[in-house]
């Protein structure tokens, strides 16, 4: 059995995925690189969470109140969110 959440009329969703950035910084004659995860509006992922569940996300958007849920994708097919393509 499953459950679907159906979102209202107001709220849009689309699924994202992680980029993942690798970068340098030169201190005093030494070289150190990190890398880290963002989504598109600069959203920082931190690692811990992209190694559990992966790079693909989702976003909700409530155009009224202006709130954005992120939420990875795999958590949201759990909960049963359907993302509907628009055409």
């Amino acid at each position: 059995m499953s459950i679907v959440i159906q979102l209202p009329q107001n709220v849009k969703a689309r699924e994202v995925t992680a980029r993942r950035i690798v970068g340098k910084k030169y201190v005093k004659n030494k070289t150190y690189s990190y890398d880290y995860h963002t989504l598109s509006l600069n959203i920082y992922v931190p690692r811990n969470i992209v190694e559990k569940y992966g790079t693909e996300y989702v976003v909700l958007k409530d155009e009224e109140t202006g709130i954005i849920v992120v939420m990875p994708k795999k958590l949201a097919e759990e909960k049963g969110v359907k993302i509907v393509p628009e055409a």
